[in-house]
């Protein structure tokens, strides 16, 4: 008899315990492959896997619509996926602000605004269904540029100083923005306390309701954007009588500003900035903030917004950030020194 060969007993149990071991790795191989399929399932899609909208300050049609559109085609050549401009007019920008900062933070809906939506009317309204800094994240600076004074073609003034000394000998004259709060209000109430002259200030919900307004004569002037001023201006429709800001602007070289003119306080840079809802991934922040910076640096956007009136900029989120500290003391001062009180 071999010694070495096991009894009946012990090869039965042998085999048991092999069938029991395979058994094992079996159920923990399916359980590691579950596992891995469930870390599959779990990975989230590539940002953006459909359509994107971009709500833009103000109404259809106007300048920051059009410049929405404009990265807006760049946007779908670049994700191969619609990107859509989606308007939501009124209450000097917070709603549409309010419909961004109440949107899914996942990247799909961002906010192409002017500071109006993030430090005017948080100073002016002290109830905004919105917080500025907690329900928003920064995305880029696409461009700078104020607001300028504009006045039909045949008005009797061609600049600022002709516009205040036809001021006090026509008490009343109105001019028109596209909000309360907005710095061509702050602008016009600050022009008028400076040269103690009577101004009517006459909100409307959009730009091109003023300018129609004013070419009927039923406003004295009006203030615009640059890239509205510029095309009325080529069409010989309105005088720029001057520009707000720290600089002259490419596109109208020729129109000087508030402060070469004399006139103090003037210098303060409007922008065109886009937020995403706070809470958005960090991945999906940062495909958003490379994609608006590099679109900003390409010859025929920065051709475009030059046409516009605007400088271009494209900014980091971090630069972003900075310059909004800076400007929202400035804005304060500003509305201070206008007079203008919150609603």
């Amino acid at each position: 008899m071999n010694r070495f060969r096991p009894s009946p007993l012990e090869a039965r149990t042998a085999d048991k315990t092999c069938a029991t071991r395979r058994h094992a790795l079996g159920v923990l191989g399916a359980g590691f492959a579950a596992l891995a399929a469930g870390s599959a399932f779990a990975q989230p899609a590539p940002f953006p896997n459909r359509v994107v909208r971009i709500v833009p300050f103000g109404s259809p049609g106007g300048p920051m619509d059009a410049i929405a559109r404009v990265y807006a085609e760049k946007l779908k050549a670049r994700w191969n996926q619609p990107v859509i401009v989606e308007a939501r007019p009124g209450a000097s920008g917070t709603i549409a602000a309010d419909a961004v900062a109440k949107a899914a933070p996942d990247g799909y809906t961002v906010l192409l605004t002017l500071p109006l939506t993030h430090i005017n009317n948080v100073v002016l309204q002290p109830k905004l269904p919105y917080d500025p800094v907690k329900d928003f994240e920064p995305l880029s600076q696409l461009a700078t540029g104020g607001p300028m004074l504009v006045a039909r073609a045949s008005a009797p003034f061609s600049t600022v100083r002709e516009f205040v000394a036809y001021a006090k000998a026509h008490p009343g004259v109105s001019y028109g923005t596209w909000g309360n709060g907005s710095n061509a209000h702050l602008f016009g109430e600050l022009l008028a306390r400076q040269n103690h002259i009577d101004l009517v200030h006459v909100p409307y919900k959009a730009e091109a309701a003023a300018h129609n307004d004013m070419f009927g004569e039923a406003l004295g002037v009006a203030w615009a954007n640059p890239a509205t001023a510029r095309g009325l201006a080529q069409a010989g429709r309105i005088k720029v009588l001057g520009i707000t800001g720290r600089q002259r602007v490419r596109s109208m070289p020729n129109v000087p500003t508030f402060t070469e003119q004399g006139f103090a306080g003037f210098d303060l840079d409007s922008w065109i900035g886009v937020y995403a809802p706070a809470r958005t991934p960090q991945p999906v922040l940062d495909e958003w903030s490379l994609a608006l910076r590099e679109i900003t640096k390409l010859p025929d956007i920065q051709e475009r917004l030059a046409g516009y009136g605007f400088e271009p900029l494209g900014s980091t989120p971090a630069e972003f950030r900075a310059g909004y500290k800076a400007d929202f003391p400035r804005v304060a001062d500003l509305i201070k020194a206008a007079g203008v009180t919150p609603e």
